[in-house]
């Protein structure tokens, strides 16, 4: 039986509501409240907003269009090959998309992109880890915890803001 205490609380965003979870040493998970990445706190876990308010503030500053990178202290739980992936994934830039075989050779193993992909579909800290810039060889949008019109808003939002468009409308330069 475990004594580390684990914290949950819900937020409202653009993509619907996401629950945080976190510990004593940061963000474990973030969870979707549709796809794969839905799941129910366990009884002993505590509902409670202060241990996560530094998460819930920079993820209403990343929908906001005025974040582009987070600065948490994470503790997503997986095996070594999936933190290397983990951590690669928070490399990828704001704004831009690299396919899994590029993720593959970025840690140095061009020959594991379906375990890549395991991994990238592992990951407990969606949007924090920004494996909705992962996609297909071919440019696709590939499977994502989060359903593929999640993954499809959360990318064009990043292209608006990288191109100083929030609102979807091509930003104008006037000539005095």
């Amino acid at each position: 039986m475990s004594s580390e205490t684990i914290w949950y609380d819900e937020m409202r965003t653009p993509i619907g509501v996401l629950r945080l979870v976190s510990d004593e040493v940061g963000l474990r998970e973030v969870w979707f409240s549709t796809g794969r990445h839905q799941r129910t706190p366990r009884p002993e876990w505590i509902r409670a907003s202060e241990p996560l308010a530094e998460a819930r503030r920079q993820l209403d500053e990343y929908f906001a269009g005025e974040r582009q990178h987070f600065d948490l202290t994470l503790h997503p739980l997986g095996t070594p090959f999936q933190t290397q992936v983990w951590r690669e994934l928070a490399r990828i830039p704001y704004g831009t998309t690299i396919s899994y075989g590029e993720l593959a050779r970025r840690i140095e193993q061009p020959l594991a992109v379906r375990a890549v992909g395991a991994a990238n579909g592992r990951n407990p800290l969606p949007i924090v880890l920004p494996c909705h810039r992962v996609i297909g060889a071919n440019g696709s949008l590939t499977g994502f915890g989060g359903g593929l019109p999640t993954k499809r808003f959360l990318l064009s939002m990043e292209s608006r803001v990288a191109e100083g468009d929030l609102f979807g409308v091509p930003s104008q330069v006037t000539a005095h």
